[in-house]
């Protein structure tokens, strides 16, 4: 029901709309990238000329409050209509203060902790000059070659939903018009992260009925929580580009969904269904236009293109003015028609950005997304006395902290590992330190990565000699910190890799610091999931720390130290090698699944691997231990309109107080179509004091139980139920019910 804010803002975009001429409409529809850094290979050109025309809708990378003002200014003051500019950035996973890449965040489990870095980020962000951010993105994930499983929550459309909720409201609060908010954009619309072989940008197929019951729901949810905005995929659905998809933009996105914001296309994507085989680039902005498209970014396919369009009838103005008004309307609900330049404000920019207490709270959302994999005779949580072995080619390395992504932070501010310890530990800890390898050694890639802001220090000498000074050093120390991984420019866009094993020599570096005896702890800096069979088997304890941002060493020694005790969860599964993926919990059975029999040969097996992952998805390991009752049912029988209570009981059982993610699974065992071994429906983070127990309930309603059949209906089918609760998507125990 349309309020009286809404029809004033109606009122007020139809008389603009009304004094605008055609080719000022189509300037609305342009995004044009003018800054400090670029995302593609293309630059925009005469944007002053441009604005002066009115050619220009928004304005990206861009940002301080000094420099989104001189252009806004130039819009407001030398336009004919003075139409203000929106200015959006890729503010992914923090603005100034940055926080752990997405991937890592999700695996908190937290998402209050979520929401509060997309608000921090949104403040800094907002202070900063821009009012609308690239994010979230949404895209489920089950590929680890595909480096843009750095930017999302993982595999699951459960917890990523619940993500990209926390996400939304984070960046939009509850008023779009105060200052400290800004716009959400959600992306990439749709089904991005299905890309065959992991390779970036490459083709999607699946079915509608998978397409729904696993890849949508984030998209839903980021929509149902208010999303002002959405962006195009560069992958095709159906045979059609998303940027050219009438059936996603407008009949599944606005009809069915409701969504009433706009639609911006991801950098160039309309030229770039020429090479989809669509046509020329008129005949891809058309496409564009009709399919709900409202803005082109960077191509200015809609400026060269659609006054000529409209000529010759294959577009219709009424068609462009729905898309002005979608834009004018954004601007108005930013509030920018009353105020300009209300995120421009130099003095609020001082006294937000990388204030104090947002980089606590990057400290503390740092620790809570790391993960426990491996702890063998409780090596850690470390001693503070003694001397440690600082190896590895990322343990002094501020560049990598703040992982890909980065936006506008600045990795020179970044807390090393090296640091985070000094800080932590104090003097009575002595630290010794060798680089032991570098990151890789591969000259066409580090030329790559170097290309595009990778900044890779490559050690001149060779990896003998690297390696010799580096087992020196860890006969001559206690205990052995390994820092290793990849470069942040290993993963992200564009940086999909065939190999997701350790690259370069750091493997070799630690088998030989595991010939020396010392205890080896292995601390992980990666982008996606890591083939990691031989440092599973072999390092004593093993703590995945992901990018973890400005704050990253302070937040990793607390974890080393046991100041904090970890509780992250991985969101995506490690697979044992390459060849497995892509892998992912919630997959199907197969008419014969295979049951750990060596010699079952016509079973669905690998041959020299078994099915199971490294590590699966849920998992993480904690300084102290949980015991797990019995999950028990309210109901052994419900109806289809009736809700079911599960309880399960937690105990701590170790030495340390600690949080623990209970997980809650689901399977519907038998149903019109196959459904998946389990699925996610539930989770909770707690916190236990040493010896606590809790008794934990989770309500399952017919929501959780519901799917899209093959009719694409949405359907609750009666019959047998299991209920898994547990520690991990492996670690469970189960009950059963059925629905009439």
């Amino acid at each position: 029901m349309a309020t009286a804010g809404d029809q004033q803002m109606k009122q007020f975009v139809e008389d603009l709309l009304s004094k605008m001429t055609l080719e000022e409409k189509i300037g609305q529809l342009n995004l044009v990238a003018v800054g400090f850094d670029v995302t593609g290979p293309v630059v925009s050109e005469n944007v002053d000329e441009n604005i002066r025309k009115g050619n220009v809708g928004g304005v990206f990378n861009t940002y301080t409050p000094n420099a989104a003002r001189k252009l806004q200014e130039f819009a407001v003051n030398n336009t004919r209509l003075k139409i203000p500019l929106l200015f959006g950035y890729d503010v992914i996973h923090g603005h100034r203060t940055i926080f752990p890449i997405p991937l890592g965040l999700s695996a908190s489990w937290d998402m209050n902790a979520v929401e509060r870095s997309a608000r921090i980020a949104g403040d800094e962000a907002s202070a900063d000059g821009l009012n609308w951010v690239f994010s979230p993105m949404v895209d489920i994930a089950r590929d680890a070659r595909w480096g843009r499983i750095a930017e999302g929550a993982g595999e699951d459309p459960y917890l990523g939903s619940q993500v990209a909720r926390a996400m939304v409201r984070g960046y939009q609060g509850n008023d779009l018009t105060l200052a400290n908010t800004v716009m959400a954009c959600v992306k990439h619309f749709a089904l991005y992260g299905a890309a065959e072989a992991g390779r970036d940008y490459n083709t999607v197929d699946m079915s509608l009925n998978r397409m729904f019951n696993e890849y949508m729901p984030p998209y839903k949810a980021a929509i149902d929580a208010g999303a002002g905005s959405v962006m195009t995929a560069f992958n095709e659905i159906n045979g059609v580009p998303a940027t050219g998809n009438k059936w996603l933009m407008t009949e599944l996105l606005r009809d069915q969904w409701g969504f009433d914001g706009f639609v911006v296309t991801d950098y160039t994507a309309i030229n770039e269904m020429v090479a989809h085989g669509v046509g020329d680039e008129a005949k891809a902005g058309e496409l564009a236009l009709k399919a709900g498209v409202d803005m082109d970014m960077v191509g200015e396919v809609f400026l060269k293109n659609l006054k000529q369009s409209v000529e010759k009838g294959n577009v219709s103005e009424e068609e462009i003015n729905t898309s002005v008004r979608r834009i004018l309307e954004a601007k108005y609900k930013l509030g920018l028609f009353e105020d300009p330049y209300r995120y421009t404000n130099e003095e609020r920019a001082k006294n937000t950005i990388m204030k104090p207490e947002y980089r606590e709270a990057a400290r503390d959302i740092a620790r809570k997304s790391m993960v426990l994999l491996k702890n063998e005779k409780q090596t850690l949580p470390l001693k503070k006395t003694g001397s440690i072995a600082l190896i590895g080619p990322l343990a002094k390395n501020q560049r990598d902290m703040i992982g890909n992504w980065s936006g506008a932070g600045d990795w020179k501010q970044a807390v090393s590992v090296e640091q985070g310890i000094r800080n932590v530990a104090g003097n009575s800890t002595k630290i010794n330190y060798a680089k032991g390898a570098n990151i890789t050694d591969d000259e066409q890639m580090i030329k790559r990565l170097n290309a595009h802001g990778g900044e890779l220090e490559i050690d001149t000498r060779t990896s003998e000699q690297m390696i010799a000074e580096a087992v020196k050093v860890a006969r001559g120390s206690d205990v052995i910190v390994a820092v290793v991984g990849e470069s942040q420019g290993m993963s992200g866009e564009a940086a999909s890799r065939a190999d997701i094993t350790l690259p370069g020599k750091q493997r070799e570096l630690l088998m030989a610091l595991k010939k020396t005896g010392k205890p080896l702890v292995v601390v992980l800096m990666n982008g996606r999931p890591l083939a990691l069979n031989w440092e599973d088997e072999n390092a004593d304890a093993m703590l995945e720390t992901w990018f973890a941002g400005t704050e990253a060493g302070n937040a990793i020694a607390d974890v080393l130290f046991g100041n904090y005790n970890p509780s992250g969860k991985l969101t995506a599964t490690f697979p044992q090698v390459v060849g497995q993926v892509p892998i992912y919990y919630a997959h199907k059975n197969t008419g014969r699944p295979f049951g750990g029999e060596l010699l079952d040969k016509y079973k669905s097996r690998y041959m020299d691997v078994t099915n199971e992952p490294l590590y699966p998805f849920g998992y993480g390991l904690s300084y102290t231990t949980f015991n797990y009752s019995k999950p028990q049912l309210s109901k052994n029988s419900i109806t289809p309109d009736e809700s079911l209570e599960v309880t399960v009981n937690v105990q701590n059982t170790g030495n340390y107080d600690g949080e623990e993610v209970v997980q809650l699974y689901v399977q519907d065992v038998v149903g019109s179509i196959t459904r998946p071994v389990k699925e996610l429906k539930g989770f909770q983070k707690i916190s236990l004091k040493k010896g606590e127990s809790r008794t934990v309930t989770f309500t399952i309603t017919p929501e959780d139980l519901k799917f899209y059949n093959n009719d694409m209906e949405y359907v609750l089918e009666p019959g047998e139920f299991k209920v898994y609760v547990g520690t991990n998507s492996r670690d469970v125990q189960e009950a059963s019910f059925t629905v009439q």
